[in-house]
């Protein structure tokens, strides 16, 4: 009888530790995966600071094209020759302006209202646009407007060209 209660008693010890191995790898388990979520989730919002600024740049860049449409615009409103004051050459512009000003490497400026970009006035970001204009012709201008940033140790580029006409006769 006595050993009959020994060889109980010595199977419910040995059974004993495996709730404890259990544990620790279900343990484990639920580390690696939730190490794994906050790792995408980390990624994710990293992803979404450049998208972000994609997105703004992509903008801007479009800025720039219209500004020189503007440009064109207003000298074929006043009966100006339509490219008068638009030379070749590499362009700072800003959106309440028609003046365009020779390219001096500067970052653009956030405004107080946080909604209009400028070199004047405002909080330093970290956009820099470049407008080329390229006199193709007597009736075209290529028109070339590139925006440039670094974020997280990354240089970005968006680069939107457009080619104007003299469409009067």
């Amino acid at each position: 009888m006595i050993k009959s209660l020994n060889s109980k008693f010595y199977i419910l010890n040995s059974s004993a530790g495996q709730l404890l191995i259990e544990s620790g790898i279900a343990i484990s388990i639920l580390i690696v995966a939730l190490l794994g979520i906050l790792g995408l989730l980390s990624r994710s919002l990293g992803l979404n600071n450049v998208v972000s600024s994609q997105y703004i740049a992509s903008n801007l860049a479009s800025e720039g094209i219209e500004v020189m449409k503007n440009l064109i615009d207003s000298n074929i409103v006043q009966l100006r020759p339509w490219n008068e004051g638009i030379d070749s050459g590499f362009y700072e512009v800003a959106f309440d302006s028609l003046a365009i000003n020779q390219d001096q490497g500067r970052f653009l400026l956030l405004d107080s209202t946080g909604n209009n970009y400028n070199y004047q006035t405002g909080q330093p970001t970290f956009f820099k646009r470049v407008i080329e204009v390229e006199n193709i012709g007597a009736d075209e201008i290529k028109v070339n407007s590139r925006v440039n940033w670094q974020i997280k140790g990354g240089s970005y580029s968006v680069n939107l060209e457009d080619h104007f006409f003299n469409w009067r006769p």
